[in-house]
């Protein structure tokens, strides 16, 4: 191999190991300037007033809490204020009120343009229960044409008119697209047609993602061996 292509087997090899940890390492940073940024400063802010009105001097409270050692409280209090929020909204009283927001929200004009697309992705990202509430389970189906199997997850049984027409049991499948599963084609087919997979939706995003490269152990195939080197090495 010429030094031009193992330089670039090189450069990719080494893109492929280093670029998950920089990506990862990116989102954590950002995710924690965005708190910082956005709610940490006047949480912070908050607590120097608090502290300035039972006696403290603003100077030494501004260095020592806003740009000092101790930045990181606003941090770790919006952690824990967000965790008091989930757990509030667990409670029969908490979803009860929240639903009153949110029928606010949707009687809002401009909010409810954009409120429930961004609610609908944020419980896909962040909510167990969104995604077994839209993806049952998931199978695998000849798509786009036999002989070419697709990964798909089923969200439903097929429209009435089609099911009553054809008079078989049908399944409502989303085949995702690689590397945003978020998009896809949906399809009905024949239950008949189609083949359960043991994988979890987690596993089927994962491998959606990764362009099939993380395959669940359980659905691992042993690689065969090329029939050119297998006569080779006879």
């Amino acid at each position: 191999m010429p030094i031009t292509g193992r330089l670039k087997s090189y450069f990719f090899r080494g893109l492929a190991v280093l670029l998950p940890t920089i990506v990862t390492i990116w989102i954590l940073v950002w995710g924690y300037s965005f708190i910082q940024d956005n709610i940490s400063i006047h949480i912070k802010r908050g607590l120097v007033r608090l502290i300035i009105i039972a006696g403290g001097s603003e100077e030494e409270l501004s260095k020592f809490w806003i740009d000092g050692a101790l930045s990181i409280a606003g941090f770790l209090v919006a952690l824990f204020a967000v965790c008091i929020v989930g757990a509030i909204l667990a409670s029969v009283v908490g979803k009860t009120l929240w639903r009153v927001v949110e029928k606010f929200i949707m009687n809002t004009p401009f909010l409810r343009q954009v409120y429930p697309y961004v609610k609908q992705i944020t419980d896909f990202l962040f909510t167990q229960e969104e995604k077994k509430r839209l993806f049952s389970r998931v199978v695998a189906v000849e798509y786009p044409r036999k002989g070419i199997w697709s990964m798909g997850m089923v969200t439903g049984s097929g429209l009435k008119k089609v099911v009553d027409k054809v008079e078989k049991e049908f399944l409502t499948i989303l085949i995702p697209t690689s590397p945003t599963p978020f998009t896809g084609f949906v399809i009905m087919v024949p239950k008949e047609q189609t083949i359960e997979l043991d994988m979890t939706i987690e596993e089927a995003l994962r491998f959606a993602v990764s362009g099939g490269v993380i395959v669940p152990d359980s659905n691992q195939v042993a690689a065969a061996l090329p029939k050119a080197d297998s006569e080779s090495n006879e």
